[in-house]
């Protein structure tokens, strides 16, 4: 049996959920305290890919990150690298899929305490770094780290992006989603069975980790109170 695609997949959602948390979670904390034109816009638009058929995000991300993309043909040109049929095409989808679960998490969570206090902390000469995280992030961190773990499973369960940027190549792209399909479609039901079970228990366990967490937090709250 090969295990490549369990290896790919944990690699791949791993690096995607990196990249998404560096990144929503600073994005999510400026837009929560700023007001401007188009804030609402903004928000949208990050949101989007979770009301858009994977499809359709595939095909967005072809078009930009295709061979003769916009952002593909500077790619190929200037560092010599392709996306498409790649595995950087599997991290890139999984990253568009995943990156509003974060995002909507890491807004919630820095809504969910009184701004007063990071006030508090600049007017007393803390730096705006200082302030995020010593007061920002440790406040927000239960959502954020419930944003981190729904982010991974999204993306390690991600199928119509990544065959639609990434395809499917035995060994370079063969996630446990596209393993389970092609393995279907040839008739081998019982690779399609094993891959079903291990990404089962996979996103069974990152649910049930975080059901865990978040009850012994909330009793730990509770008895300090």
């Amino acid at each position: 049996m090969n295990f490549s695609p369990l290896t790919l997949s944990l690699q791949t959602a791993g690096i995607a959920t990196l990249i998404v948390f560096l990144t929503a979670v600073p994005l999510a904390r400026v837009i929560s305290r700023k007001l401007f034109p188009g804030k609402s816009i903004v928000e949208s638009l990050v949101l989007l890919p979770m009301v858009l058929p994977p499809t359709v995000v595939g095909f967005l991300l072809l078009y930009l990150f295709g061979n003769n993309g916009p952002i593909g043909k500077l790619l190929i040109e200037w560092f010599g690298i392709q996306i498409v049929f790649s595995w950087l095409g599997a991290v890139i989808a999984a990253i568009a899929v995943s990156f509003p679960l974060m995002y909507q998490s890491a807004s919630a969570s820095f809504s969910n305490y009184d701004p007063q206090i990071e006030q508090a902390a600049l007017t007393m000469g803390a730096s705006k770094w200082k302030v995020f995280f010593t007061i920002s992030f440790p406040l927000a961190w239960p959502g954020l780290l419930a944003g981190f773990v729904l982010t991974f499973a999204r993306a390690l369960g991600e199928f119509g992006a990544t065959l639609m940027l990434a395809g499917y190549i035995p060994g370079k792209t063969d996630t446990i989603p596209l393993a389970i399909y092609f393995a279907v479609e040839s008739g081998n039901m019982e690779a399609a069975r094993l891959w079903v079970f291990i990404i089962l228990a996979l996103g069974f366990s990152s649910i049930l980790w975080l059901n865990w967490w978040s009850k012994k937090n909330i009793l730990r709250f509770q008895s300090e109170k």
